[in-house]
């Protein structure tokens, strides 16, 4: 943690809730434009590529920004607690803004060749691996432990957001003024958010007593290389009685259920006849539900008895998950997806918060680096092999053996004495 960071202001001793405190607003309006820039830039990207060459190249353009991503996600992580999260959020986030006004700029005197948008995809993808850890990682630093139920929920909010807004506003900019529009118009929004994050205070981070991992954050981080650094990230992450676990639960459901929402959903509505209306009420549904989920627990601020409620919501989601192909009409699957959706946005929710509130702040990117690359290094592992399975046994069967692996880690919070009794910070009485 760097000295500049240290010496940022504190915020009062008696804290406004986090949807009343600025600061947190400041922070969550620069996160909003960012992810409303990253969605503009995917749209910007893929439909360049689709207007200038084949469906293979096209693959390989989008797919080009998920290697650096997932292989220097970790090393992303190390630099946030090696440098601070403030210096590499803004660095990286401008060096993003550069790189995608630049290449809005090239592509209005040329047609966007294909290795030209293979090149901006490698390094937005390297960029992004220094980005996604640190922003992250921010949450812990502008709250404090008791609120961040309530900043996890409105990050996920944010995200969600950006999913409903994002795409439209990209498909309009291309319409309007080709590439370069959709481009600058993604550029514009990363530099929006850029003056809000300089305007972020960062505090010290509050870790409540969670057992035996006491003992862990007693030992302070030895200074070392980079590479040593990371070993001791994961080793912190091996030894700690509730992080651990968590991740492996959040691993678990990650790659048991992205895989059957994502590819497993477009091939059962085609099973089904339902067609691409239907899948788009499925999906729909299942938006709604989460985002119902998280705004509950975004009011509410805080759900007693956190690990055993993260058990439960993450067996009824899985339960759903593995049954919605056995459903017999459309509106049945619809509602059968927002109640998945409505357990996950909780789920996930209280397993974020509760990683988070636990963590180290020494260790608060490359645990959040962990995090991250469960879930965009990982699970998207799992998409061929979905297709494939669905491809010989049809949608029931994988659908259902899906469900039954994230279950495992259900099994695995049930068995784990600290997730059983994890609980979130109380608001203290003021």
């Amino acid at each position: 943690m760097s000295a500049a960071e240290t010496a940022l202001p504190e915020s009062p001793a008696a804290p406004r809730p986090a949807h009343r405190d600025a600061n947190v607003l400041r922070w969550l309006a620069a996160y909003t434009a960012s992810l409303i820039g990253d969605s503009v830039y995917f749209v910007a990207l893929s439909w360049s590529a689709q207007k200038v060459a084949g469906p293979a190249e096209v693959g390989l353009v989008m797919a080009a920004g998920a290697f650096p991503r997932a292989l220097l996600m970790l090393g992303g992580g190390v630099a946030a607690d090696r440098f601070g999260v403030r210096r590499i959020v803004l660095g990286s986030d401008a060096v993003r803004c550069i790189l995608i006004l630049a290449v809005a700029a090239g592509v209005a005197v040329t047609a966007p060749a294909v290795w030209i948008l293979v090149v901006l995809a490698l390094a937005f993808g390297a960029v992004d691996a220094l980005f996604v850890p640190a922003v992250g990682a921010l949450p812990p630093r502008i709250t404090t432990a008791d609120q961040l139920t309530r900043v996890t929920g409105m990050r996920t909010l944010s995200m969600r957001v950006s999913q409903i807004s994002g795409p439209p506003l990209g498909g309009l900019a291309m319409g309007l003024g080709g590439a370069p529009a959709a481009f600058a118009v993604a550029g514009v929004l990363f530099a929006l958010s850029l003056p809000l994050l300089l305007t972020v205070r960062l505090r010290p981070v509050e870790v409540p007593d969670v057992g035996d991992a006491a003992d862990v954050r007693s030992e302070a981080p030895a200074a070392g290389s980079a590479w040593q650094d990371l070993l001791g990230g994961l080793r912190y992450l091996r030894r700690h009685p509730l992080i651990g676990p968590l991740i492996a639960v959040i691993a678990i459901s990650e790659l048991g259920l992205t895989g059957i929402l994502n590819v497993g959903m477009i091939l059962l509505n085609g099973e089904r006849g339902w067609g691409p209306s239907g899948y788009g009420w499925i999906i729909g549904g299942f938006g709604a539900g989460a985002t119902v989920g998280v705004v509950l627990l975004t009011v509410a601020g805080r759900l007693p008895r956190a690990g055993p409620a993260l058990a439960g919501t993450l067996l009824v989601g899985c339960a759903g998950a593995a049954t919605i192909a056995l459903v017999p009409t459309l509106p049945l699957a619809v509602a059968v997806a927002a109640t998945v959706g409505l357990a996950m946005g909780i789920c996930g929710t209280l397993a974020n918060a509760l990683v988070q509130t636990a963590a180290d702040p020494a260790y608060l990117g490359r645990v959040t680096s962990v995090v991250m690359l469960t879930s965009v290094g990982l699970a998207p592992m799992s998409y061929p092999l979905v297709g494939a399975a669905i491809g010989v046994w049809g949608s029931a069967p994988v659908f259902a053996g899906c469900g039954v692996f994230g279950s495992v880690g259900v099994v695995i919070a049930l068995g784990c004495g600290a997730v059983r009794t994890a609980e979130l910070p109380r608001s203290p009485k003021v």
